[in-house]
C-alpha cells in the first residue's frame, strides 16, 4: 500500500519549519506503511567545490567522527559529522562521485544513501511516528522534501529496502505501487553503468531516471520515458536539487492528491497528509491526471 508525501516551500516561513510540517504529513501516512519510513530533505548546500554524503551504519556504536576524519584526511572537508540516529551527513572537499567511491572501497560495511550538494536521506525500519522522533525530524529546515511510509510487499523489511532511493547526485525517488519488468530493466541498466544496492523495484525506477538524465534528458523527459519503458502501476514523487515532480502511470490506480498555496506545494497519497499544513483549507487542490508530469522548481516560483 505505502504512503507518499512531498512538500515544496515557496516562503521562508515554510522553509524554517519544513521538518515540522514534513513530520506531521508523514505521521498521517503511518497506517499506509507501518514497516519503515524515510525522507529526503534538501537543505544546507555544501560549500562550492564540496559535496556531502549521507551514510548509514548497522553498527549502533559506529564511530562517525573517525569516519569523518578519515574522509577529511583523504579529501579535505569538515571533520565533524552531523549524526542522526544510525545515519551521518559528512561534507568533503571533493566531487561526490570520488567521495562515494572512496567510502565504498574503504568502508564497504557502510551504505551510501545519498550524495550531492544539498540532499540528505534518512530512512529506517519501524513505525513512522517512531522514525520522526528518533531522527529529530522536526528540527530540520530546508527548501523541499519527500517522505515515504512502507508496507513491504516485494522485498524484505530492511533499512536498505526502505524509501527514498537515490541513484544519482541530488536525485531521489519514492514510489507507491509495483513494477513488473524491473528485473529485466535492472540488467539492462547495469550494462549501462547504473549500480544497484538492493532488489527493490523502486531502486530500478530511480536508476532508470538517473540513466535517462545522464544521457541528457530533463527530469520531465525522463519521467515521460517511464510511461513507455516501465510496466506496472505506480505513483512516483521525484526530488532534485531544485524541486520535485509527480507522475502517475496511465491507469492511475494508486491514490494521489496535489495542493498549492502561496506558501507551499504539497502532494500526498491521501488528503489527510495535506490537511495538517497551514492554510490547507484554502489551498487549490486537485488529483494528478494519469500519465501527466507535474513539476515545480525553485527558479519557477
Amino acid at each position: 500500500m505505502c504512503g507518499i508525501v512531498g512538500l515544496f516551500a515557496k516562503s521562508a516561513e515554510i522553509e524554517e519549519r519544513l521538518g515540522v510540517h514534513l513530520a506531521a504529513m508523514l505521521a498521517q501516512m503511518s497506517d499506509r506503511g507501518p514497516d519503515s519510513a524515510g525522507v529526503a530533505v534538501y537543505r544546507d548546500p555544501a560549500p562550492l567545490g564540496s559535496s556531502k554524503l549521507t551514510l548509514h551504519s548497522a553498527d549502533p556504536h559506529e564511530d562517525w567522527h573517525a569516519v569523518a576524519r578519515a574522509l577529511a584526511g583523504e579529501f579535505g572537508g569538515d571533520p565533524e559529522p552531523s549524526v542522526r540516529a544510525s545515519h551521518a551527513v559528512l561534507v568533503v572537499d571533493a566531487d561526490a562521485a570520488d567521495a562515494e567511491q572512496w567510502v565504498r572501497a574503504t568502508r564497504p560495511d557502510l551504505r551510501v544513501l545519498s550524495a550531492g550538494s544539498v540532499i540528505e536521506i534518512y530512512k529506517e525500519v519501524g513505525l513512522p511516528r517512531d522514525f520522526v522522533d528518533r531522527f529529530r525530524l522536526e528540527g530540520l529546515s530546508g527548501t523541499h522534501a519527500l517522505g515515504h511510509t512502507r508496507m513491504a510487499t516485494e522485498s524484505r523489511v530492511t533499512t536498505a529496502g526502505s524509501h527514498p532511493f537515490s541513484t544519482g547526485f541530488d536525485l531521489c525517488l519514492v514510489h507507491n505501487g509495483s513494477l513488473s519488468n524491473h528485473n529485466r530493466l535492472r540488467e539492462s541498466l547495469r550494462r549501462d553503468g547504473i549500480e544497484f544496492q538492493t532488489e527493490n523495484d523502486t531502486e530500478v525506477a530511480a536508476g532508470y531516471l538517473a540513466w535517462r538524465m545522464r544521457e541528457g534528458a530533463s527530469l520531465e523527459q525522463a519521467l515521460e520515458g517511464c510511461l513507455e519503458d516501465l510496466d506496472g502501476f505506480y505513483t512516483f514523487a521525484v526530488g532534485t536539487a531544485d524541486g520535485f515532480a509527480v507522475l502517475r502511470d496511465p491507469i492511475a490506480c494508486k491514490p494521489a492528491v496535489l495542493a498549492e498555496t502561496d506558501g507551499w506545494v504539497a502532494m500526498g497519497s491521501e488528503w489527510r497528509a495535506l490537511a495538517v499544513l497551514p492554510g490547507a483549507a484554502d489551498a487549490e487542490t486537485w488529483e494528478p491526471q494519469p500519465g501527466v508530469v507535474y513539476a515545480w522548481e525553485r527558479a519557477r516560483v
